[in-house]
């Protein structure tokens, strides 16, 4: 009789153990991302936990990703939205967010992760008017392309993943160590390879490089756009085509969002080498990683100040 109520004991334990592990594997945690670089590195952190989506695909422009149907099931059912902030998402995240009838992810909610936070931000206007253009009241939010600064928004995932799922903690904290010191052995070897473009001047079609410039020593002389989001006129281009050629500047950034048409009337008035470069994952071919990413911006830099 006691064997027989062991091996029940036995099958009944068996049994739970079976079906929490295919309750797990039913229900991954649900992260949103706006942006590609994000959700690298939530699937880097949350590991086989979690299922993770991004909005934006990496071709489009930060500020505006494209507002999908789509997307509204995905938000609905998220556990966590990570986003950049400093307001880089104010033109479609807040009516998404509105749309999505998802509680667990509105301001000031736990899955709502703010990945700024203890970033020190560059470029706080002291002014909101519009008719500076589209600023950032909050400062530039191109923090992600400084890789020193990526270590900040990876820790804050892992700290928002542990809090709102602490039996998994254990899991996150190794996956974001593994993934830190990865990182950080190839930032050693970015600063190493970028030893040559200390002090190199270029410019921009939008103000995405102050993080990056600032990393890896950089001159920024400034950006195609007259202001943020207000197109380049003829005079602001003859003005900087002239400011291009008095500093002798030899790199013209066009990023993918951006038409090539005034980027490359500037290179060829100037002389100066135009590359395309990708401000998140995905932005161009083989940079589907953050890390790929990076590894695409500094080669490709080195490789104009070269020419």
């Amino acid at each position: 009789m006691k064997m027989k109520c062991l091996r029940s004991l036995v099958w009944a334990a068996v049994a739970a153990v079976t079906l929490t592990g295919w309750s797990a594997q039913a229900a991954p945690i649900r992260i949103v991302t706006t942006l590609t670089d994000l959700a690298d590195f939530a699937r880097n952190v949350g590991g086989d936990h979690v299922e993770v989506f991004s909005l934006a695909t990496g071709i489009e422009d930060t500020h505006g990703v494209p507002m999908k149907p789509s997307f509204l099931p995905r938000l609905n059912r998220a556990d966590l939205l990570l986003l950049i902030g400093f307001g880089c998402e104010h033109a479609f995240l807040p009516a998404l967010i509105e749309a999505s009838k998802n509680p667990r992810i509105e301001y000031g909610h736990p899955g709502y992760v703010d990945c700024s936070q203890g970033i020190d931000p560059v470029g706080v206007p002291k002014s909101t008017d519009h008719s500076q253009g589209d600023v950032h009241p909050y400062g530039n939010p191109h923090y992600l392309l400084d890789p020193v600064l990526a270590r900040t928004a990876v820790s804050n995932i892992c700290a928002a993943l542990v809090q709102n799922f602490p039996q998994y903690a254990a899991d996150f904290t190794r996956n974001r160590d593994a993934y830190l010191a990865q990182l950080d052995a190839k930032i050693a070897a970015w600063e190493q390879a970028a030893a040559v473009l200390k002090g190199v001047k270029f410019v921009s079609y939008h103000e995405h490089w102050p993080y990056f410039a600032k990393r890896f020593g950089l001159d920024y002389i400034g950006t195609i756009e007259l202001k943020p989001g207000i197109d380049p006129t003829p005079r602001h281009i003859e003005e900087l085509v002239n400011e291009m050629k008095a500093q002798h500047v030899p790199i013209v950034v066009r990023e993918p969002q951006f038409p090539e048409k005034v980027p490359a009337l500037i290179a060829k008035q100037t002389g100066a080498t135009l590359v395309k470069l990708p401000i998140m994952p995905g932005g161009v071919p083989h940079t589907g990683t953050y890390i790929e990413m990076m590894d695409y911006l500094i080669r490709t830099m080195v490789g104009a100040v070269a020419k």
